[in-house]
């Protein structure tokens, strides 16, 4: 694949895309949507090959989950498309505006970036979420899916050209890079982040190791989003049920995504509480795991002699997915049915571990004290740090916003569920009647 015709062909696009109206782009998206809709069955059956292969490659059954493509998931993009077109389109917005004493007026307006990459891994409804956000903000977008969800990614981008070009839009603002094979799997990848000139920003979505690849490698402008090192503090005022409840959401619920909890914090005066009610509750999940047990705990020395005790006083046995964590397991995005869990004397020590062991992602505190959910929030370094509530929130959709691009982890330019406005920068027209500078 000639990737420097194919970034030409892509700038052209943007600056076509840059010329249309809102209500050309929302056509498009609309007649992308039913593009999608038509090719449900070959979209399906390109996944089912992609699911296959995977599952016999030894590929995780959460993992599984996040490369599956369902009728569901068909529906959820679909729809998404349609929410993504009734959005306020915010190129051309005027952020601000002012004259100054010359008489010069200044506006300061939103525009597109030009051409972005994204680069991530399985889940293929990215590739239409990550086109969709970056045609309604007036980019062409370089798609770069993994070679798991490749038949998938295939399928779906030649619907999304087709509904392009049958809704009269500008069928060149996508394309999509295909892994090589052997040594060169990753050789395209390389060119991407060394594009200085020819794309205008990367945006990694996947694993600590691939956004760990893109941001050490590359030469052009990177948002870092995706993984996702969450934790649950569980305070000494906390409502155990209701401490549960957010811990057993927080990671079941989709344990492969990134804003899956990866580990619990008690605090002491709640582990003989707590714990008993954690270990309960994640017994229900034998099957989904395929682990006498359930859910696997990994806890440090506190929690697991708890747990020992306690299983001698029942003559029951330790429970086999009850098992001493070792040094790696704290920040460790497992991705899978696996939850760390620590004991602490306090909520500063609680603060003090997450940011020493955080991806900057979500937190949560379950508690009772107002003063302590404070404290948390104020201390705690991360996009979005929640009280009384799952990390799962963390989500474009969830937060009202529609689509996004991904969850930014970093401080600049965007932070957070990045939806429309993080694809978008900032141009100052001024307009003047012949003002020079003295």
């Amino acid at each position: 694949m000639d990737l420097d015709a194919v970034c030409k062909t892509l700038r052209m696009a943007a600056a076509e895309l840059a010329q249309c109206t809102a209500e050309q782009k929302n056509i498009a998206l609309l007649g992308v949507a039913g593009a999608i809709d038509k090719a449900r069955s070959e979209i399906i059956t390109a996944n089912k090959k992609d699911v296959e292969l995977a599952r016999s490659g030894g590929m995780t059954e959460a993992m599984i989950v996040r490369l599956a493509v369902t009728e569901k998931t068909l529906d959820e993009i679909i729809e998404s498309l349609h929410t993504l077109a009734a959005q306020t389109d915010p190129i051309g917005q005027v952020v601000a505006g002012w004259t100054v004493p010359n008489g010069m007026q200044i506006r300061q307006v939103r525009v597109p970036l030009g051409v972005a990459a994204v680069i991530y891994e399985s889940r293929p409804n990215v590739t239409v979420d990550a086109f969709a956000l970056a045609y309604k903000s007036s980019n062409a977008v370089l798609l770069r899916g993994s070679s798991s969800a490749l038949e998938s990614n295939r399928v779906i981008v030649a619907a999304i050209r087709k509904g392009l070009a049958e809704a009269g839009g500008v069928e060149n603002a996508i394309a999509l890079s295909e892994p090589g094979t052997g040594e060169n799997s990753h050789a395209d990848v390389d060119w991407i982040l060394n594009a200085a000139g020819k794309i205008d920003v990367a945006l990694p979505r996947g694993g600590a190791a691939l956004i760990k690849r893109v941001v050490e490698t590359a030469r052009i402008p990177v948002i870092e989003t995706g993984a996702g090192v969450c934790h649950t503090y569980i305070d000494s005022s906390a409502n155990d049920e209701m401490a549960v409840s957010i811990t057993e959401n927080a990671k079941i619920q989709k344990p492969a995504a990134c804003n899956a909890v990866e580990c619990v914090l008690v605090h002491r005066d709640r582990m003989e509480s707590v714990l008993p009610l954690l270990r309960e509750a994640f017994i229900k999940y034998e099957a989904k795991t395929g682990r006498k047990g359930g859910v696997e705990l990994r806890c440090d020395n506190r929690a697991y002699a708890f747990f020992k005790e306690e299983a001698g006083k029942s003559g029951a046995g330790l429970a086999e997915n009850i098992i001493q964590a070792a040094d790696s397991d704290w920040g460790y995005e497992f991705l899978d049915y696996i939850l760390a869990v620590k004991i602490v004397d306090s909520a500063e020590e609680a603060i003090e571990y997450i940011n020493a062991h955080n991806t900057k992602h979500s937190e949560t505190i379950v508690t009772n004290d107002r003063t302590a959910a404070r404290l948390f929030q104020a201390g705690i370094d991360a996009a979005c740090v929640y009280v009384n509530a799952s990390t799962r929130f963390t989500d474009g959709g969830q937060f009202g916003m529609g689509a996004e691009i991904g969850i930014s982890t970093q401080k600049l330019h965007a932070r957070g569920p990045m939806g429309l406005t993080a694809l978008t920068t900032i141009k100052y027209y001024i307009e003047g009647e012949g003002q020079v500078r003295p």
